[in-house]
């Protein structure tokens, strides 16, 4: 079930993947830089939040839909988020929502909630703190706008994230964030020394999701 997003160029059709839970609720998850909606991590993720109850919508930004590789303007990924919202909520409309998305997805997700995205909550999947390497470059200064809860799940290996401290700085300062940390996990959550698919990784951060959800 598509949605549009509209551009002065025109629209551009979204492709989804809504699977229906047991009334706990909406999770729109939004995909990496890198990876379309299909990516395994995300599959596993939002199959897992299906087992949980939760009703999930996963989508593509237009770059991936026009078959492009880079993303394009942030203005564009805010419109899409926009829209997804709105179609999520079409679908559910009695349902709580929360904004989920793998590292540009999750950081875009925070850029439109700090432009009036209202949700029920935000969840960053490995969020990009700053490119790696360059902990002078942080991208943190509209996150204490934000006023919807916001989870950041994050792996301490993450090379986004180094050093840590810097992220824990950032969290300190918004009005409602926590850090869920995960041991020894890179930009993916992988664990040097524990062969998991990234389907088996991304099922297994559901319940972080389910227990910020509940609180």
């Amino acid at each position: 079930m598509p949605f549009d997003v509209e551009f002065p160029k025109g629209a551009v059709s979204i492709s989804t993947e809504w699977a229906e839970g047991a009334g706990r609720g909406t999770v729109l998850v939004a995909h990496g830089a890198g990876a379309g909606m299909e990516h395994p991590f995300l599959v596993g993720f939002t199959d897992a939040l299906n087992d949980l109850g939760f009703s999930t919508l996963r989508f593509n930004f237009p770059y991936r839909e026009q078959g492009r590789r880079m993303p394009g303007p942030a203005a564009h990924a805010i419109a899409t988020w926009l829209a997804a919202v709105e179609c999520a909520r079409a679908l559910a409309p009695e349902h709580p929502i929360w904004a989920a998305g793998k590292s540009y997805g999750g950081r875009m997700a925070s850029m439109a909630a700090a432009e009036g995205l209202e949700v029920d909550g935000l969840i960053y999947l490995g969020y990009p703190l700053h490119p790696p390497g360059r902990p002078d470059k942080p991208r943190v200064e509209h996150l204490p706008v934000i006023a919807a809860p916001q989870l950041f799940i994050e792996g301490t290996n993450d090379p986004f994230v180094q050093p840590v401290v810097q992220l824990e700085e950032a969290v300190a300062a918004c009005q409602n964030a926590r850090i869920a940390w995960i041991d020894g996990g890179g930009h993916s959550f992988e664990v040097k020394g524990h062969k998991r698919s990234a389907h088996e990784i991304g099922a297994s951060l559901a319940p972080l999701v389910e227990e910020f959800a509940a609180s």
